[in-house]
């Protein structure tokens, strides 16, 4: 009997051994055997994961001998910059064709002419107003207005082109973020969406028309525009379980987050936003000529400045935002050009969520959906697809659920990018990561080889999307911008999308998921020679 069990034993310790020799050791040393066999002109680090330990990312096999990591360290070790490490890497340093005229949004003389008009068109109206106001015994606050055809918010319209909102290293958005935070304003009114609902909405009904939540239309002494979102929730406040998405609060240093997050992807499609502290009596009731505006202002019994919005969003003044007494801290964020010289559409989102209590759409009951959207215009040829993509990977890792409809230039047709705007409610759960934003990935399984590369490298220690967000979001005069726990939920977040994508791959294989938009390589920033496009 003893003998039997030893030998019973010997067999099962045999069999584990076997397995373990079978599916890791043998593995290991076959990937080993394979990178033996053929040199990376990566250099000692490559960009590329182990692929039996994570994803099989295609070779840089397009860019020149000289080494993607060059000058980078496995860590910080020199207490450098991680962020300025990041932005001179060569994945952000990949040359597009230089933009021909039909390839920007709009071109000089016609810019400048029709700012011209709207200049005098303005100082037509003050005069009026300023007539009007003595004749009431109204004081009307008056500022020096000057336009100047070098503003840094010019510049911003014109670098726009059908890659980007704005280039890599285009000096006017740093600009442009310091004008939108010590600039004079001159005048404020609420925004045009909010104008066109103003009579529409019942503020009677449980649910009240989306994304309309009380913001304002700042304009500043050059004539720059920028769309104000007050503070309406203090950063270490999660959003209540029990609320829906639909009716979360807009956070306004989510809009702020978001822009830096945006550009730190590269993708560059949210327009550039700067948190400001507003004196909302001297900046914004003292310049506004809107008596409607005007007329939702009033003094809390604790003899705080307090505004709220006139059926259009909320309507009483339980629901009012409050200085203390004046001051009140909010985003600006970059007016686009106006739709008269630079047409925009919006177009529902295939992944649109129901925006009732109950209901569910078909992407969330048909697991193949994708197979019907890949069908259909536009999203069956050209990159729409990718691009939405691209979109859902950033609501995901900033937990943004309201992305119910997109924009895009119409001079650019179908292969112009996407503008991720509206972002204000995002960050508002950093314990929960909502999975089922990211289901155009899941269930398309398509992903950019640019969008994964960065991906990948923000995953990587030395760089780590935290991080870079952190030291990012640094420069901004609200900070901090977002708590540590929204902070470490981004690198948790990235390691989900990257771990969809090895799923992904494991099922269907790299040229499948993976669409290989580098077209050519570029020597570098300064001497390339030959340019490389990215879809």
């Amino acid at each position: 009997m003893m003998r039997r069990d030893r030998l019973f034993l010997a067999a099962t310790l045999t069999a584990i051994f076997s397995a373990d020799l079978y599916f890791i050791l043998l593995p290991k040393l076959r990937s080993v055997g394979q990178g033996s066999g053929h040199f990376c002109p990566c250099g000692p680090i490559n960009l590329t994961l182990p692929r039996h330990g994570g994803l099989a990312t295609p070779q840089l096999s397009n860019w020149t001998s000289a080494s993607p990591l060059d000058g980078f360290t496995s860590e910080a070790a020199d207490g450098g910059s991680k962020l300025g490490r990041l932005f001179a890497h060569p994945l952000y340093n990949i040359q597009t064709p230089v933009p021909g005229p039909e390839e920007r949004l709009l071109q000089a003389e016609h810019l400048m002419e029709h700012y011209r008009r709207k200049v005098s068109r303005w100082e037509r109206h003050m005069k009026l107003y300023s007539e009007a106001a003595a004749m009431s015994n109204i004081t009307v606050t008056e500022h020096e207005v000057t336009f100047d055809a070098g503003a840094s918010w010019l510049k911003f319209h014109l670098g726009i082109n059908r890659y980007a909102l704005y280039s890599r290293d285009d000096r006017a958005i740093p600009q442009l973020l310091q004008d939108m935070q010590s600039m004079a304003v001159v005048s404020s009114d609420y925004t045009q969406d909010e104008k066109a609902l103003k009579g529409a909405c019942d503020c009677t009904k449980v649910v009240k028309p989306s994304g309309h939540h009380l913001k304002l239309a700042l304009k500043m002494q050059n004539f720059a525009k920028a769309m104000f979102k007050p503070m309406r929730q203090q950063r270490d406040e999660e959003t209540p379980e029990d609320f829906f998405y639909f009716v979360d609060f807009q956070r306004h240093n989510a809009e702020i987050a978001a822009f830096h997050l945006d550009r730190i992807l590269d993708f560059r499609r949210v327009p550039p936003v700067a948190g400001r502290l507003v004196n909302i009596t001297g900046e914004v009731l003292q310049v506004t000529h809107n008596e409607d505006l005007r007329a939702v202002f009033f003094t809390s019994p604790a003899n705080n400045t307090c505004f709220f919005a006139k059926c259009l969003y909320v309507c009483k003044t339980e629901y009012a935002v409050c200085g203390g007494p004046d001051l009140l801290e909010g985003s600006l964020s970059a007016y686009l050009p106006g739709l008269s010289i630079a047409p925009r559409i919006s177009i529902p989102n295939p992944w649109i969520r129901s925006y009732t209590f109950t209901g569910r759409e078909e992407w969330e009951r048909n697991p193949f959906y994708c197979d019907i959207i890949k069908q259909l215009y536009p999203y069956n040829s050209g990159n729409r697809l990718l691009n939405i993509i691209d979109m859902s990977i950033f609501d995901f890792l900033t937990s943004n659920m309201d992305r119910h409809h997109y924009e895009i230039f119409t001079k650019f047709g179908d292969e112009g990018f996407l503008l991720h705007l509206d972002n204000a409610r995002g960050f508002g759960k950093h314990s929960q990561d909502e999975m089922s934003i990211l289901a155009p990935l899941s269930q398309c399984c398509m992903i950019k080889r640019s969008t994964l590369m960065r991906l990948q490298l923000l995953a990587r220690p030395e760089f780590r999307l935290s991080d870079v967000m952190r030291e990012s979001l640094e420069g901004d005069p609200l900070q901090p911008i977002l708590t540590e726990p929204h902070l470490l939920a981004l690198d948790r977040r990235l390691q989900k999308v990257l771990r969809t994508v090895q799923r992904c791959i494991r099922r269907l294989g790299e040229d499948e998921v993976i669409a290989k938009d580098f077209v050519k390589s570029t020597a570098s920033p300064q001497t390339a020679t030959e340019t490389e496009q990215v879809r």
